[in-house]
């Protein structure tokens, strides 16, 4: 049994945010239909691959689930998506509201078959402001709520995004919250509702909650700006022979490492003293440490801030974090066959689980892989898949390959 054993989930998304979000709730034991276009999701085509519409990207934010491939333009295929629904305890989509309705699947259409569905929209802007009808990606949303310039403030050579799809995968968590809190109270009262998840209001809720700092008041005690988080020095720290990460916040980690250096005297300098006054001469202080660490190898430094409880871990790189000795020993990277894509590497779930474990019971599909199947479970007969075959609204996995 697991968390979400009989739950279904109607997964109308694609790229990165809705389908990362939906594979949490298939590991944590949901049905997750995946609906796709005739074309397929995007980022099937991203990455390399070893098969046809499984590239590496693809592979590890859609396991767990099942593909069915409708046409929603075609009303045989909105038909099914409906028919489908009716029987969904979430129905999850990352299009404009306004396509849904244009496609007839507004909340009123769904509930209307399904009054107890939680029907999750992941939109880019809360559908009550003037961006409302704005399309959204994540390079897009981390500019608009500051993150460039947020590394040009701290020092860098001009604004750039973060290497990584952070607002996808910051807001998938959110998404993710919400389709378990409007599932929580489905189950409490039988009431479905429709839900509004905003990448742009979530994302600066997350920035925000870090630097609004001063301006939390009115009037403003400060300017916006966590001056830590935004001094140029806070990166990891080069050693004689590499860099270490280590992160010094409370009194008993400088009181651990200064003592293990043979200054502890330096705690009554006031501008190491407390939090307060470390934060406020934050130049100061990183330039000590930064003068500090360049004395001794990494290894030296892994050893002593590690025995002095101080939090601290190698600087990795991509391909040295593949090899995290951690990582290996609890088994985070688990390997499966795929009966297209042979030996996938597979990210296990990080969380643990004392009594409902989490596990990989069905890696990507391919596209359209189990559209028959499914739509038979729907009560669609052989002759009714075959015309709708035909007719280009759905798509079996064998006629793609």
């Amino acid at each position: 049994m697991t968390p979400l054993h009989g739950i279904r989930v109607l997964d109308l998304t694609s790229y990165l945010m809705g389908p990362f979000a939906t594979q949490i709730l298939g590991d944590m034991g949901a049905e997750v239909i995946k609906v796709e276009p005739p074309e397929g999701d995007l980022v099937r085509a991203i990455g390399p691959m070893p098969a046809p519409g499984l590239g590496g990207m693809f592979m590890q934010i859609n396991r767990n689930k099942r593909s069915i491939v409708l046409d929603l333009k075609q009303p045989s295929g909105r038909a099914a998506v409906l028919r489908l629904a009716a029987h969904a305890d979430i129905f999850v989509y990352n299009v404009r509201p306004q396509a849904m309705a244009r496609l007839g699947l507004s909340y009123d259409a769904v509930s209307a078959v399904n009054p107890g569905v939680v029907y999750i929209g992941a939109v880019g802007f809360g559908q009550d402001g003037p961006y409302a009808a704005l399309p959204a990606l994540d390079d897009l949303m981390q500019g608009m709520v500051a993150i460039p310039s947020l590394f040009e403030r701290a020092g860098g050579d001009g604004p750039r995004y973060a290497p990584l799809a952070m607002a996808d995968r910051h807001v998938g968590v959110a998404l993710v919250n919400a389709a378990l809190g409007g599932l929580v109270h489905k189950l409490r009262t039988g009431e479905g509702q429709a839900i509004e998840v905003p990448m742009f209001e979530t994302m600066a809720q997350g920035v925000l909650g870090d630097h609004l700092m001063g301006s939390s008041f009115d009037p403003p005690l400060g300017p916006p700006g966590y001056t830590r988080h935004l001094s140029r020095d806070r990166r990891p720290f080069r050693t004689a022979d590499g860099h270490v990460c280590a992160f010094l916040i409370n009194d008993r980690h400088w009181q651990s490492l200064l003592e293990a250096v043979g200054e502890p005297e330096r705690m009554h300098d006031p501008r190491f003293a407390n939090l307060q006054a470390r934060t406020t001469n934050s130049v100061e202080v990183y330039g000590y440490l930064e003068t500090l660490f360049r004395t001794q190898t990494t290894a030296h430094w892994l050893e002593l801030l590690r025995k002095a409880d101080v939090p601290s871990g190698p600087l990795h790189s991509l391909e040295s974090l593949l090899q995290d000795e951690h990582l290996n020993a609890v088994g985070f990277f688990e390997r499966h066959e795929h009966p297209s894509a042979g030996t996938v590497v597979s990210l296990r779930s990080p969380s643990s689980w004392s009594r409902t474990p989490l596990e990989v019971t069905r890696l990507a599909p391919r596209l359209g892989e189990h559209s028959a199947e499914i739509l038979s479970e729907a009560g669609y007969s052989a002759s009714d898949i075959a015309a709708m075959v035909a007719s280009g609204a759905t798509a079996c996995g064998a006629d793609k390959e």
